[in-house]
C-alpha cells in the first residue's frame, strides 16, 4: 500500500507516519509543497531509525498520477459521509490524506467525490491528528489483507 500526504505541514506528524509505514511495510509519497524540509531535525527525530527501509518519494503532481494509475485510491476527510470501513482495500491501494491545516484541495472532491471516506467521530470533534488518522486507516487496510507479512 501507499500512503500519500498532500502538502503536509508538521514534520513530527510525517515522522510518526514514517514509523507507521515501516511497521506495515507501506510506501510514503509526499506531495509538494511541504511545510518543512525533508532534512528537518524534528522530522528525523520523530521517525527515529525507521527511515531506513521505508520508500519515501516526493511528488509534484498528484492529479496526473491519479488520472493514469490502475491502482484503487481513496481520499480521507472529516467532511466525507462514507466510513473508511465500507470499502475493500488491496495491497496496491493508494490512501490519500490532506494537509493538517487545509485538508485536501477541492479539486479532488469535485473530481472523485465517490472516493471520499471518513473516520466516524462525535459531532463536537472537528478532526483527528493526521498521524492518528493514517494509522487507523492503514491498519484497517492491512487487517483486510490478514496482516500479510506480519510477525504475529
Amino acid at each position: 500500500m501507499k500512503v500519500i500526504l498532500v502538502e503536509p505541514q508538521i514534520p513530527q506528524n510525517t515522522g510518526n507516519i514514517v514509523r507507521t509505514c515501516k511497521a506495515t511495510n507501506s510506501e510514503l509519497l509526499l506531495v509538494k509543497p511541504l511545510g518543512f524540509q525533508v532534512t528537518d531535525r524534528a522530522l528525523k527525530r520523530a521517525g527515529l531509525d525507521y527511515w531506513d527501509g521505508v520508500n519515501v518519494s516526493l511528488l509534484d503532481d498528484l492529479p496526473s498520477l491519479l488520472q493514469t494509475t490502475d491502482c484503487p485510491f481513496y481520499f480521507f476527510s472529516s467532511h466525507a459521509t462514507r466510513s473508511y470501513t465500507e470499502v475493500s482495500y488491496t495491497a496496491s491501494s493508494l490512501l490519500i490524506f490532506g494537509s493538517e491545516t487545509t485538508g485536501l484541495p477541492s479539486l479532488f472532491l469535485e473530481t472523485w467525490p465517490h472516493l471520499f471516506l471518513t473516520i466516524p467521530m462525535m459531532k463536537d470533534c472537528r478532526c483527528l491528528n493526521l498521524a492518528n488518522t493514517v494509522s487507523i486507516v492503514l491498519y484497517e487496510a492491512w487487517r483486510q489483507q490478514d496482516f500479510r507479512g506480519a510477525a504475529l
